[in-house]
Order: C-alpha cells, then structure tokens, then sequence
C-alpha cells in the first residue's frame, strides 16, 4: 500500500488554504454555538431547579415557625397546668 495515498495534501495555493481555514472556522463556530445554546438550556435547568429548592425552603421554613408557636403554646399550657397541680397540691 502507498503510505501517501492515505495521507491528505495539505493546499500549497493560497486561495485553497483560506478556502480551508474557513471551513474550518466555520464548523468551530458551528460547534461554538451549539456549545452556548447547551450552556443557556443548562442554566434554564438549574435555574428552575434552584427556584424549586427555594420554594421547598421557604415551606420548610413556614412549618418550622408553625411548629416552634405550636411548641410554645404546648410549653405555657404546661406551666399553667403545673402551676395549677402546685395550688392544688398546697390547699389539701
């Protein structure tokens, strides 16, 4: 087999050479744009994402004051009540 039969002549004319940056060029910025438009669809992703998560906390964050009022109410009934135990306890 002739080794050079597989090889490509790289263009020795000028005008064959700019033909070929071109084309070259070309494709890297074809494949540039379709990189950047990845990148963006990404970005919508995670944006979506962390909105989700924000929601998800803020939620979280409601329950907890919930609760924590909840607790609190739980806390003074139960000092009422002890204190009621005590009174009862002293009178007889």
């Amino acid at each position: 087999m002739d080794q050079s039969s597989t090889l490509l002549a790289f263009p020795q004319v000028p005008e064959d050479r700019l033909r070929l940056a071109l084309r070259r060029l070309e494709a890297a910025l074809a494949e540039q744009a379709t990189a950047v438009a990845e990148f963006r669809s990404n970005l919508g992703a995670l944006k979506e994402a962390t909105s989700g998560l924000a929601t998800q906390v803020n939620h979280y964050n409601e329950t907890l004051d919930r609760t924590a009022s909840q607790v609190q109410y739980a806390h003074q009934a139960a000092r009422r009540l002890e204190r009621t135990a005590d009174r009862m306890v002293s009178m007889g």
